[in-house]
């Protein structure tokens, strides 16, 4: 017997319990509709941004967003300083990338305010906006928004702004009701599960 044979085994714990998901939180038992979309948002002489598809889930959608630089990034600089936000209680800077969604009842969500404080096992009083994922290097990068809730029936209005290079407030819409057939699209892999 070594020494540590005769070390008795801590107690077991029982685990948790499981904390229900918030409401407005991405499914994560759901296999995503997809809406087939290529819409340039903006551009410049420097960069492009475009919106390159939508997968909607029963609750919200994500946005993937492409932006094209006319120069490569090789430091990658704008990738850290394009969509991270230093501080939310400063003005964002030139090169931070805008991003905002209108809805049709006038709901607007943007990546201004996307850590505004709020409870996250309540409601929130309106559409969210919120970066899911993504990345890039070179001259492309992309990103993946996710909104909350589905939109009410009517356009979508999707607004981006880049100072740093030269892209003024621009927007594009798109039908809601494209993205609310993707999300009866959507399949659910273990109903009720979520």
């Amino acid at each position: 017997m070594s020494f540590f044979d005769r070390v008795p085994p801590p107690p077991a714990r029982p685990a948790p319990p499981e904390r229900p998901r918030p409401k407005w939180i991405k499914p994560e038992t759901e296999v995503g509709g997809v809406v087939a979309a290529e819409l340039l948002l903006a551009g410049s002489d420097r960069a492009v941004i475009g919106l390159r598809g939508i997968t909607a889930y029963t609750n919200g959608f994500d946005v993937n967003l492409v932006a094209v630089l006319r120069q490569e990034d090789r430091d990658g600089r704008y990738f850290h300083l394009g969509f991270h936000r230093e501080s939310p209680n400063e003005p964002p800077a030139p090169e931070f990338l805008r991003i905002g969604v209108q809805f049709a009842d006038g709901g607007v969500a943007t990546n201004l305010n996307e850590y505004a404080l709020f409870d996250p096992m309540e409601e929130p009083a309106g559409p969210i906006l919120t970066h899911d994922s993504g990345g890039g290097g070179g001259r492309r990068y992309e990103m993946r928004y996710w909104v909350w809730p589905l939109p009410p029936p009517g356009p979508v209005t999707f607004v981006c702004e880049w100072p740093a290079f030269g892209i003024p407030e621009a927007r594009a819409e798109m039908d809601g009701q494209v993205i609310r057939d993707a999300a009866a699209r959507a399949v659910v892999a273990w109903p009720g599960q979520e």
